[in-house]
């Protein structure tokens, strides 16, 4: 059947007033208000650490240090705000003033100098420090290979949507406390299926051993699950809102219905929880998945060589985002491609490329629309059983 497709390639349209231009104000505008944003959010999380920041994560960076990056970031916002108003006599002023507003309010609480000292511990906390973290990381790293080896090279920073999609990347972040309460509980309830000779015969593995068999164990859960939600029609609508997205880049991989991302992080967590792995292979896996997950949503064309038929690459799972018919359905694993091989739902035509993204039926444009799309969709199949 699908010998017979015509595979087409995608056409992105130019669009000069989106694009970032060096001396025309729109750079230092981003740059200002972004990093003021995230200045002023850095100086509330060491205000207040035991509601703003994570046990989990303070115990790997330096606070200390980290308040020197934030002393700069706080400077460099003014400078790239006042460069906004000489480079620009325009709407992006604005944004300059605004980022000159939040970075003096960052300022006056008490910026870069708050002491730091214990933190008492807070079950249930925002992760402003993941999110700051995790925003800059990304960018650094992905937004770069964007940038230096691009898909679609006129695809915009700012595509479309791209605020939509950042709304799902903040809230994903500040949430995780309370992922992470879901996940350890819903793992609790397999007490019963823990075996300690198992564990014990796991933990004498080779670190490297232990990653693989996580990497395994996790992909099975995450390919069944995800195919569930393909395949299952009442929780289609859930997992819809993620496939909603029509321009693939690394910011699209957050899109994401909260019972989805909840969901997600709590099935993944059942095969680490009965394995019972070492720390560093459970935290060379949680890195992995992590930089794995974002990579493979990027609008980038590295050749992966033969490792693309062993591990989930861009070209894989944007085919997986496809709303093309070959492509609907298929490229289910999270992590290697072995599972999609063993159950038959395995598509990488060659070197095609998917020329269209998203859903068959589009979905709301806004978060409120796709939040409540799911309950939506089953009044209206609830509304066709009862008539």
């Amino acid at each position: 059947m699908t010998e017979h497709y015509q595979y087409q390639s995608r056409q992105i349209e130019k669009n000069p007033a989106k694009e970032f231009r060096f001396g025309e104000g729109r750079i230092s505008c981003y740059l200002s208000f972004t990093l003021s944003v995230l200045s002023l959010l850095a100086v509330l999380a060491y205000l207040y650490p035991a509601y703003l920041t994570t046990a989990a994560l303070r115990e790997v960076y330096d606070a200390e240090q980290l308040q020197q990056v934030l002393k700069y970031a706080m400077y460099f916002s003014l400078f790239f705000a006042v460069l906004t108003f000489v480079l620009n006599k325009g709407k992006y002023k604005a944004y300059g003033l605004g980022a000159i507003t939040l970075t003096l309010i960052g300022f006056a609480l008490g910026g870069y100098s708050i002491p730091i000292g214990n933190v008492e511990p807070k079950e249930l906390s925002l992760g402003i420090d993941w999110l700051i973290l995790a925003f800059l990381g990304s960018v650094a790293i992905f937004m770069t290979m964007e940038k230096l080896f691009p898909k679609y090279r006129d695809q915009v920073i700012t595509r479309p949507e791209w605020g939509i999609d950042m709304f799902y990347f903040c809230f994903n972040h500040l949430a995780i406390s309370a992922i992470l309460i879901f996940a350890n509980y819903h793992a609790s309830h397999f007490d019963r299926a823990v075996s300690p000779s198992v564990q014990s015969a796991v933990q004498a593995m080779p670190v490297w051993l232990q990653v693989i068999l996580i990497v395994l164990a996790a992909d099975f859960v995450l390919y069944w699950e995800h195919r569930a939600y393909h395949e299952v029609k009442t929780l289609w609508p859930i997992h819809a809102v993620h496939h909603s997205v029509e321009h693939l880049d690394w910011l699209a991989g957050s899109r994401g219905h909260f019972v989805q991302v909840f969901s997600e992080r709590a099935m993944v967590m059942i095969p680490l929880y009965l394995l019972g792995a070492d720390e560093s292979a459970l935290n060379i896996y949680v890195t992995f998945a992590a930089l794995q997950a974002i990579l493979i949503h990027c609008n980038v064309d590295i050749p992966f060589g033969p490792l693309k038929y062993i591990f989930v690459t861009p070209q894989f799972h944007h085919w997986h985002h496809s709303s093309e018919k070959p492509a609907i359905d298929t490229n289910y694993s999270a992590h290697t491609v072995l599972f999609d091989r063993l159950f038959g739902t395995y598509h990488l035509p060659g070197n095609y490329w998917p020329a269209e993204y998203g859903t068959t039926v589009r979905l709301p444009r806004h978060i409120l629309g796709q939040t409540w799309y799911p309950i939506y969709r089953w009044k209206q199949r609830l509304g066709k059983k009862v008539s």
